[in-house]
């Protein structure tokens, strides 16, 4: 075994002094402070259900996935690392192939159970992509529902609210678990939230940049939650050179899910209406001053405050998040000078994966659907389904 996974499954860690030179390029972990709060927890004891495309076995998560299930009733593609990445951004070890320095996960004592689901990409039309991924969704929560997983953590969603998805969400609340769900990211701004992450129940997670605001193109709107780092991302993925670069919404969910494994860790008895309460109310706010704003939600996730300063948890048997939203409505309009402060204003920082400066950050099918419409033939036909594949391309891409 090697030392640091000795010393992760003991209850601590020890990054060693050769891992910085990858750690250091994690910057999301340094924001967050992570060696100081590797100190009081690791999220040991603590298993997280990853509903999301395939997760594979690479060394960074040796020891962190319990058997999973495969949910999506089709072949896993090949290219697809997202599944891969969110769990290594979850648990993973800091160790790569032949015990290499490697990339840390946020909550590396944690454990990982994977349900595979189909992401949608191979759809034609929105209705065939909404039905690909609710016909794995629906069963995957019920499955995890039923697990030892405390938290559910589902990295993408639909535009359609299925009512099978909300009878599973219903359930798996029943059974005390903490869900967490993209919000989503779209081709165009300030889209409308996904579900499950709209479902009652669920907790909208939305993605930030280093400057600390939200996202261009990720869902907005009153069912925005909580905030995490979702831009340029470095974690361990499979082939090449072993690490990835993300961005999203999709990865902003695995940071907050693995935020709840530390603090749930570290506070065993509680439930998961406190374990949200706490996070909530740890929350860094929107800069505007506002309580909550609709593109970031009760803001950033700061596991290292309700770590150590958690205050009172709450009710164990409250969902908070209703009653932050009638104590908490969205405040007014601000006047067009001020408006969307918690938005950035520019597009995603240098060195960005999902695009470069020259393509407005779409992939060439975007191009292709606009030059389709431009001259007027089978818009809808025709661009439809390329606007589709946009909408769901890769958003990993290798550093």
């Amino acid at each position: 075994m090697p030392a640091v996974l000795a010393l992760l499954m003991a209850g601590g860690v020890a990054a060693p002094a050769q891992a910085d030179t990858v750690f250091s390029q994690q910057w999301h972990l340094d924001k967050m402070k992570a060696r100081e709060m590797w100190r009081t927890s690791t999220g040991k004891g603590v298993t997280i259900a990853l509903i999301d495309t395939r997760v594979r076995e690479v060394p960074e998560l040796a020891g962190r996935l319990l058997p999973g299930k495969n949910f999506a009733r089709a072949a896993p593609t090949e290219q697809d690392e997202h599944g891969t990445t969110a769990a290594s951004v979850i648990a993973g070890i800091g160790k790569g192939p032949g015990g290499q320095e490697s990339a840390y996960g946020l909550a590396p004592g944690a454990k990982v159970l994977p349900l595979v689901i189909l992401d949608g990409q191979d759809a034609h039309n929105a209705a065939d992509q909404n039905k690909a991924i609710n016909t794995g969704l629906a069963p995957a929560i019920r499955y995890a529902a039923d697990s030892e997983a405390k938290i559910i953590s589902v990295s993408f969603g639909t535009s359609e609210d299925d009512q099978s998805v909300r009878d599973a969400v219903k359930y798996a609340r029943s059974k005390g678990k903490l869900i967490f769900a993209a919000v989503g990211d779209s081709i165009i701004d300030d889209p409308l939230v996904e579900y499950p992450a709209a479902t009652p129940g669920v907790v909208g997670v939305t993605g930030i940049g280093k400057n600390l605001k939200a996202i261009k193109k990720a869902g907005v709107g009153l069912t925005v939650d909580l905030s995490a780092p979702g831009e340029d991302v470095i974690s361990a993925c499979a082939g090449g050179t072993g690490l990835c670069k993300s961005r999203g919404t999709g990865v902003a969910t695995a940071l907050v899910s693995a935020s709840a494994a530390l603090i749930w860790s570290k506070h065993p008895t509680w439930t998961a209406n406190q374990v949200l309460r706490v996070m909530v109310n740890t929350a860094g706010g929107p800069t505007s001053g506002a309580v909550r704003s609709d593109y970031l939600g009760y803001g950033i996730v700061r596991p290292r405050i309700a770590l150590r300063t958690p205050g009172d948890p709450g009710s164990a048997d409250r969902d908070p998040i209703p009653d932050f939203r009638t104590a908490s409505p969205t405040p007014p309009e601000p006047s067009p000078s001020k408006k969307h402060p918690d938005k950035a204003s520019a597009g995603p920082a240098p060195g960005s994966p999902v695009a470069s400066a020259s393509d407005g950050g779409h992939s060439g099918l975007f191009w292709a659907a606009l030059g389709v419409c431009a001259v007027g033939v089978l818009c809808v036909g025709v661009a439809g389904p390329l606007l589709l594949a946009d909408r769901r391309r890769m958003r990993v891409s290798r550093p």
